[in-house]
């Protein structure tokens, strides 16, 4: 049965789940900014993701964006908020205010609304929330989808996790399986808190895992060893595998900072040294890398591309933030070449349209993510990118 769905937010998030939910249902996005409501209905996905925006350009689809909720005239089966929650590092927690903005107006129109929150929060936020509204129907359903390729990850989910065991749990778990290309993703049914703390724990883990092979290669750099030899030789073990193990400046985006952070302030008292290492391995990764870059003692260092990944357009809390304004302290002119940022002003460094010029006047080329534009200049180029690859 087709049913109506509604979701708050035009990120990654909300633009891949109302694409693959939208293939039998009735889809309407809910976005602020009225940019991205005009790009939306004209045909272009506000995001970087190839295989959504040929998907949503070659198939005829229920769905539209709106930037008010006083438009939306049907009777909405289900709410999904894809809301993003920036993380305080003042109290440790996610900003929730724009959830909770969202749900007082949900509420207000129609009080047995079923809401689905599939923005990261704070562990305990979804039962908060509840008692807060006197409801059930609001429960936790985490994403776990990567930038650039989002649209695929949620038509090919790994896992779906419900934090609710009741009907609407189960009748939006069969929403998502009814849009999944993949027929055979578990399904599981735990708590809110429960769900909350598997968003957070397989992020901590990830980056775990980013910060394992960046601290391997910072140990070969010292040594003199070579760095993809030993990443080869430990991935071919089964029980480490050949992914998520390619050397870069520190993990960034989205996601893996600010949930390693969360999750770690929420340990509160309870005994760890891991979450920690976690947190803290990331910055000794950038220092490392500083002091290697001002060894070389270039006057100008040239920045190509902020983005963490290849085919992604984020450059939240990217690690190369972080070493730009160390460099920059320590006396160095800093400029950028990227596509994705306006080319008149970036965080106050100076920007280049024209790569060549950009290229000319760099001593030094910091690239996260290599690309087959830098090849030829692969003697200016300083990266710790071993493998070409993200995964």
């Amino acid at each position: 049965m087709k049913l109506n769905i509604c979701i708050f937010g035009m990120g990654y998030v909300g633009c891949a789940n109302g694409l693959a939910l939208a293939q039998h249902n009735s889809v309407i996005l809910v976005d602020k900014l009225q940019s991205k409501v005009d790009r939306f209905n004209d045909g272009d996905l506000p995001i970087e993701d190839i295989e959504g925006s040929t998907f949503f350009k070659k198939n005829k689809l229920d769905i539209k964006a709106v930037n008010n909720f006083d438009l939306i005239k049907n009777n909405i089966d289900y709410f999904i908020l894809a809301l993003p929650t920036d993380f305080d590092p003042n109290n440790s927690s996610y900003h929730t205010d724009a959830i909770e903005s969202v749900l007082s107006l949900i509420f207000q129109k129609d009080k047995n609304a079923k809401v689905v929150i599939k923005s990261t929060v704070n562990i305990g936020f979804t039962s908060a929330m509840r008692e807060k509204f006197q409801t059930k129907n609001i429960f936790f359903s985490p994403e776990f989808l990567r930038e650039g390729s989002a649209f695929h990850d949620s038509l090919h989910p790994t896992r779906i996790i419900i934090g609710d065991r009741g009907q609407s749990a189960k009748e939006f778990s069969n929403l998502l399986l009814n849009a999944s290309h993949n027929k055979t993703p578990n399904v599981l049914y735990m708590s809110s808190e429960s769900a909350e703390s598997v968003k957070l724990f397989s992020n901590a883990y990830l980056a775990m895992r980013v910060a394992f092979f960046n601290e391997l290669d910072t140990f070969c750099l010292s040594k003199k060893i070579d760095t993809s030899d030993v990443v080869k030789g430990i991935s071919m073990d089964p029980r480490i595998g050949m992914f998520y193990n390619n050397p870069s400046f520190g993990y960034g985006g989205y996601c893996l900072p600010k949930d390693s952070k969360q999750l770690l302030s929420s340990f509160e008292e309870i005994p760890q040294e891991l979450m920690n290492a976690i947190v803290e391995s990331n910055n000794t990764r950038k220092n490392f890398l500083i002091t290697k870059i001002l060894e070389m003692s270039p006057k100008i260092v040239g920045i190509y591309e902020l983005s963490m990944k290849s085919g992604s357009d984020n450059s939240r809390d990217a690690a190369v933030l972080d070493i730009m304004d160390k460099l920059s302290a320590s006396g160095i002119e800093i400029i950028i070449f990227d596509k994705n940022i306006n080319h008149q002003s970036s965080l106050g460094y100076k920007t280049h349209e024209d790569f060549l010029i950009f290229i000319e006047q760099a001593d030094l080329i910091l690239a996260n993510r290599l690309s087959e534009q830098l090849k030829p200049f692969k003697d200016k180029i300083f990266s710790r990118d071993i493998f070409n690859s993200d995964l």
